[in-house]
């Protein structure tokens, strides 16, 4: 392993006190302001030497998305997350009502590095059925992160029950006028449209966990 500059080691400390202290990770202005560094491309430079040292890990869809893979922080700095089930990014399936959701009573539990939640609370997982969303890189068997959400703007990700139909869809959202679409990101799957009151977004994603199998 290559021996670290003065300037990597002081990033690397850096990130990993931000961690403890705040539990999710700095951004790259953070890093460039509280090192001395001239620069966010420079900040940007050293992070790729770190990653590929082996002592960061780095999710570029994610904001925030850095992870110090020392083994001592990596224990600390993960999160358990409750699977409370599936999501259709297809046709939708009837799932619970967001009353009937239960996080205390999770189909299981899993371990998510802290880093990707950027420091939302009470952020639970779906696991996803079908392929509507496969052009966002979201593909059937694959995990969403989802946290609750009152507000969402257009083309946000969201999980979305249909009241009128008790059923539920992963799709992005766009509001137009009194009614909603639903729209996938696939060319093959055409949109679905409804009523603004019979569309509740019960949350939204803020990351991906890829299934590798």
């Amino acid at each position: 392993m290559k021996k670290l500059s003065e300037r990597q080691v002081r990033m690397l400390r850096y990130i990993g006190d931000f961690l403890d202290e705040h539990g999710y990770p700095p951004t790259v202005r953070d890093i460039q302001y509280a090192c001395s560094i001239s620069s966010t491309s420079v900040v940007d430079y050293n992070l790729r030497i770190l990653e590929r040292e082996g002592r960061i890990r780095r999710f570029p869809d994610i904001s925030r998305g850095i992870e110090v893979l020392d083994g001592r922080q990596g224990r600390r700095h993960s999160t358990p997350v409750p699977l409370l089930g599936e999501i259709a990014a297809g046709q939708p399936i009837p799932v619970l009502a967001s009353e009937d959701y239960n996080a205390s009573e999770p189909m299981d539990t899993l371990d998510v590095t802290t880093s990707m939640l950027n420091g939302e609370k009470n952020v639970y997982a779906l696991r996803v059925r079908g392929l509507s969303m496969i052009d966002a890189l979201v593909d059937d068997g694959d995990v969403v992160l989802v946290k609750p959400a009152n507000e969402v703007r257009n083309g946000d990700m969201v999980v979305a029950w249909l009241k009128r139909d008790k059923e539920a869809t992963l799709k992005r959202f766009y509001l137009e006028g009194n009614r909603v679409r639903l729209q996938p990101a696939n060319s093959q799957m055409a949109a679905i449209y409804a009523d603004a009151e019979d569309v509740e977004v019960q949350g939204k994603v803020v990351a991906v966990l890829r299934n590798l199998a």
